[in-house]
């Protein structure tokens, strides 16, 4: 069967069962039916599950799909009631957003295809041209950043654990992941899934991918580089071929429920990707940036899948620099988001994203305000003394004492003492579900706190 006619053979196959049986089929089924590998199967399946195609039910073992009413058909339904299109809770559209959602809840068949168009890039220039309104990017570059002048990424790292799961569960939830916020603490808390599982593959690589940005963007800054090794990270063992991670497509992409067909050019996404890194670098408002490289990246669609995702996270690269409040998509209806998304493709209207853009971040701001209050003031010797802190807890999991690890440093001996109880309290602290800020392996660490925390 050859590749392209997967998604339609799954579909089909889906209500056929349950026409005929009435029963959703598994995963396993499914594979056996269509003559694919399983992991192509998961992917098809988890994207057809995002696109409202079909439905995951049950968990497990016992995991099946349903067909369900694809999104034209659901306007279409709507629209035949009477009823106005929903949007998710809180989020208040304006009129200009509201006539374009309702534009792209048209049939297909009645949408003109649209295919990329670069001036929307080539013809933005930073600090004059604007996607977010001045005033409002203005508001909330005050709200959301740290007072005081301290290390970029300090914001971040204050408030990490609580984004690890914020990010990565919303995120992910946005990609028809169906696993629950607390069975996504305690997958974070294990560190690895008990399962081959798709959707605690995508958390778990949130994760990690979130680790990372924290830890590069500090020392790399906005690059092209840390965007595509954002993508390899987001998407590892969820793309068939390992080479594709990180790298441009040269494979034609298609956007379920759209008019929009992406650019199929390498060169040109690879050029276009340059140019949108680094025009949102000279961007001086970190929202914009924010904005500037969330929308874009998506519309570009420079990889082979996990574009909407790398876009997202790549969002957060100007606001962690700037020490603003991290963006974790709090509470976005995955209706909205798509609506959003569609503005952007088919139309290059960026009215409905800004505005849930700016809806979303403001809940971010108030979220993070919060921790931040509640983990009290951020610490002086961690903000001046990220990098040793970082190599003495590699020292002392690899075999040094704590005492040899700070010795070996060459601190001022006005700092060392302070230093040395908070290097104690990363140490006590040190699981596997939080050692990568420290570039540490899970399995050393793991042997490590099984030998009782030597050298503490």
């Amino acid at each position: 069967m050859a590749k392209r006619h997967v998604p339609t053979a799954i579909v089909q196959y889906v209500r056929e069962r349950a026409a005929v049986q009435g029963t959703p089929p598994s995963a396993a089924e499914i594979t056996q039916h269509v003559g694919v590998s399983r992991p192509t199967v998961n992917r098809y399946l988890s994207k057809l599950v995002q696109a409202g195609r079909l439905v995951r039910e049950g968990s497990g073992p016992a995991t099946g799909y349903s067909p369900a009413p694809t999104a034209e058909q659901e306007s279409t339904s709507r629209r035949q009631i009477g009823a106005p299109a929903a949007t998710g809770a809180g989020l208040q559209l304006s009129a200009a957003a509201q006539a374009v959602r309702a534009e792209l809840s048209r049939p297909l068949g009645a949408r003109a295809p649209v295919s990329y168009r670069r001036n929307v890039v080539d013809d933005y220039v930073p600090n004059e041209s604007v996607l977010l309104p001045s005033p409002l990017a203005d508001r909330l570059f005050r709200e959301g950043r740290t007072q005081g002048r301290l290390p970029a990424g300090t914001y971040a790292r204050k408030v990490l654990e609580q984004l690890l799961i914020d990010l990565s569960w919303h995120s992910s939830r946005l990609e028809g992941n169906r696993i629950s916020l607390l069975d996504t603490r305690e997958l974070f808390a294990r560190g690895r899934s008990a399962a081959n599982d798709p959707d605690a593959t995508m958390l778990l690589n949130h994760k990690e991918a979130i680790e990372f940005l924290v830890d590069a963007v500090p020392e790399e800054g906005r690059s092209v580089p840390v965007v595509r090794n954002l993508h390899s990270v987001l998407m590892q063992g969820l793309i068939d071929d390992p080479t594709a991670l990180g790298a441009i497509r040269r494979k034609i992409v298609n956007i379920e429920d759209s008019v929009y067909v992406p650019s199929q050019v390498p060169s040109l996404l690879e050029e276009m990707l340059t140019q949108i890194v680094e025009k949102a670098r000279l961007v001086r408002n970190p929202l914009e940036a924010a904005f500037f490289l969330w929308v874009n990246i998506a519309y570009l669609q420079p990889f082979e899948d996990g574009n909407k995702r790398t876009s997202r996270l790549s969002a957060n690269i100007p606001l962690l620099l700037n020490n603003c409040a991290p963006l974790s998509f709090l509470d976005v209806d995955v209706g909205d988001y798509a609506f959003a998304m569609l503005g952007v493709y088919e139309r290059q209207d960026m009215t409905m994203a800004g505005e849930l853009f700016a809806w979303t971040y403001q809940r971010s701001i108030s979220k993070y305000r919060t921790v931040q209050e509640a983990m009290g003031a951020p610490d002086p010797v961690r903000a001046a003394y990220r990098e040793q802190l970082r190599e003495a807890v590699q020292r002392v999991v690899a075999g040094d004492s704590l005492v040899a690890a700070v010795d070996a440093l060459g601190l001022p001996e006005v700092d060392r003492a302070k230093f040395a109880a908070v290097a104690g309290e990363e140490l006590r602290h040190l699981e596997l579900f939080n050692c990568a800020r420290y570039r540490l392996p899970i399995a050393r660490v793991e042997r490590w706190i099984e030998a009782g925390r030597p050298g503490i």
